[in-house]
């Protein structure tokens, strides 16, 4: 088997799938007290870095995503399949698992 060289430039996403780097977790509480590794919060709010072209209707055409690269958008906390590329956390997500876009 051949080794396969993955980045983030070479992932694209299909169907209505949407590439998302994840936020780093807060390392401290609001009082000011640091948090070990296994304290922290699994992050919901991240960057789009890559999207598919969208999901096949009955007629074969392809519905738009209402997300698209370089937004910031609030996901499910348990969505999606965890990616490390690079030392960088990623998240692969489905469009309906996102809940909002964030300005």
């Amino acid at each position: 088997m051949a080794a396969i060289s993955i980045n983030v430039s070479t992932v694209k996403p299909l169907g209505d799938r949407i590439f998302v780097k994840v936020s780093p977790a807060e390392e401290k509480t609001a009082g000011g007290i640091l948090l070990p590794d296994n304290a922290q919060e699994k992050p919901q709010i991240g960057e789009v870095v890559a999207v598919g072209p969208g999901k096949r209707n009955d007629d074969g055409s392809r519905s738009e995503l209402d997300v698209k690269v370089g937004d910031k958008v609030l996901y499910s906390k348990y969505a999606g399949t965890d990616i490390k590329l690079g030392g960088e956390d990623y998240v692969l997500l489905s469009e309906k698992d996102i809940l909002a876009s964030v300005a």
